[in-house]
């Protein structure tokens, strides 16, 4: 595809999977904001949209058969759902507890010296104590519902429609781009001090890693798996 400033920042990622990165660095949000124009999301985001699209032109074309969001389009939302619960979720069940003891000893060595480290800290801790009831939810309502949706089983839920959970699993998930957009900032976009040692570079790197993670886990949800139980819904129940 050729972008332009009207093209949505979702449809460009789900065409233009090399764009995911490119809009990270731009701090161009393309998962809880994947539903405004280019040109929308650059002002969000305090960058000149033109300079940004010459960024884009600037990227390699796509390769054919390389991975894309545009696979989960096809796929079944079951298979969707245990994608994300298997490679998303698992991961952050993994990466969370590694963060927080890699954190824990910055602190300690570099506090002193850092003391933008507690700010760091306690956005690490408000993001964690975010992200971990969210994926039981997840888990244990949402996705076991839209699972039943699509079998065509008879869904029993407390809710009548999946827009209700779906509405606060969107609510939560601004609640964590925002967390990690003042984490960015909060670490100069994951610069690590002259000072900072081999562990506090391990920290940063995985903070970058775990935010790219997040983006695109939120991006699936919020722009593919959602819309589809939503349409879903909706043609069962005509």
């Amino acid at each position: 595809m050729t972008p332009d400033l009207n093209t949505k920042v979702g449809d460009l990622v789900l065409a233009w999977p090399q764009a995911m990165r490119y809009l990270e660095s731009q701090g161009v949000d393309y998962c809880c904001g994947g539903h405004r124009s280019l040109k929308e999301a650059c002002e969000v985001a305090g960058r000149p949209a033109q300079e940004v699209l010459a960024g884009l032109a600037g990227l390699q074309a796509p390769t054919a058969g390389a991975p894309s969001p545009e696979v989960w389009l096809k796929a079944t939302l079951a298979e969707l759902t245990a994608h994300l619960e298997s490679t998303h979720h698992a991961y952050l069940r993994t990466e969370l507890p590694r963060l927080e003891a890699l954190l824990e000893k910055v602190l300690r060595a570099h506090g002193e010296n850092h003391p933008e480290l507690d700010e760091v800290f306690d956005l690490f801790q408000s993001l964690s104590m975010d992200l971990m009831p969210h994926l039981m939810k997840e888990e244990q309502i949402l996705f076991p519902f839209i699972r039943q949706l699509e079998s065509g089983q008879s869904t029993t839920a407390c809710f009548a429609s999946v827009q209700s959970p779906i509405r606060v699993m969107e609510s939560e998930h601004e609640t964590v781009g925002a967390l990690l957009a003042r984490l960015r900032a909060c670490t100069n976009t994951y610069q690590v001090p002259a000072d900072g040692c081999a562990t506090f570079r391990a920290l940063y790197e995985g903070f970058k890693e775990m935010e790219a993670d997040l983006h695109l886990h939120i991006y699936l949800e919020n722009q593919i798996l959602h819309p589809r139980a939503t349409a879903l819904e909706a043609g069962v129940r005509v």
